[in-house]
């Protein structure tokens, strides 16, 4: 067997916050994830759909970027912004 060749393979320190929220249709519960990895940006898993983004302030103000990550209509993806909005 060939040798691995890795791009990186690093440890580093992170900071994880587990929220649980109701909104008005939809239960979210997410782990976010917070080091210097990623230019200040969070990753936010949703932990009910198991998918996960990268997340700015920047990405917050794109058009679509929620609904189509998280695969979430209009509404439930306006209270996962407003969520995220506090903490980025």
């Amino acid at each position: 067997m060939a040798e691995r060749f890795f791009l990186y393979d690093e440890t580093v320190e992170t900071k994880t916050r587990f929220v649980s929220f109701m909104g008005e249709n939809q239960r979210f519960d997410l782990a976010i994830i917070q080091s210097d990895r990623y230019y200040g940006k969070y990753l936010v898993l949703n932990l009910q759909s198991n998918r996960f983004a990268i997340i700015g302030e920047d990405d917050l103000k794109e058009p679509g970027y929620l609904e189509d990550v998280y695969q979430l209509n209009d509404e439930n993806a306006k209270e996962l912004r407003e969520f995220l909005y506090e903490i980025v």
